[in-house]
């Protein structure tokens, strides 16, 4: 992945995919702002001044990859491939839902991953909510393999009496090898 002014990371048939810039602020508001978009992500519906002080962190990091059209230059979604130990990253994906169903979040992995791999990594995995399913069966298309579920492990949230509302989580990796 490229880092300072470079922008562009990768490209393919449809898809740019490059950093965040500050241009990028009414499309990103428009998904993140979405219930059904980040109903499975670790936070609410963010505000408009909420979505810019993210913007500003998406900006300043390079483990947040924008997904632009080509043919309209709309910043669509987002991939994170988040730096972990061992040559590993982390997969996560979110997609403005105007634009499920199309093929742009598997078009977008799949070229990072590739580049990902050819760059080193030996290992890139994702974890998602079982009740998710589009999420794991994009995984699943994209080759990764279920790892685990884990039961209850995690929450985000407590209810009304600040008791945890706990979550199942699956897991999911791909090795650069292929096993």
């Amino acid at each position: 992945m490229e880092t300072g002014s470079k922008t562009m990371i990768a490209e393919t048939e449809r898809l740019i995919l490059r950093r965040y810039k500050k241009e990028d602020l009414q499309d990103l508001y428009e998904y993140l702002s979405d219930e059904e978009v980040v109903k499975y992500e670790p936070y609410k519906p963010l505000t408009l001044n909420e979505t810019k002080e993210n913007l500003e962190w998406r900006i300043g990091t390079d483990e947040m990859i924008a997904v632009e059209l080509k043919n309209s230059h709309k910043m669509i979604g987002n991939v994170y491939m988040g730096k972990r130990n061992f040559e590993a990253l982390e997969l996560g994906y979110v997609f403005n839902r105007n634009y499920w169903g199309k093929g742009y979040a598997a078009e977008s992995c799949a070229a990072l991953i590739g580049n990902a791999f050819a760059n080193g990594v030996h290992r890139i995995y994702a974890e998602c909510d079982p009740d998710n399913r589009s999420s794991w069966k994009l995984l699943e298309a994209l080759g990764f393999q279920r790892e685990a579920y884990f039961r209850k492990n995690v929450y985000f949230w407590k209810d009304e009496t600040e008791h945890p509302i706990w979550k199942d989580t699956y897991v999911y990796a791909k090795l650069s090898d292929n096993t």
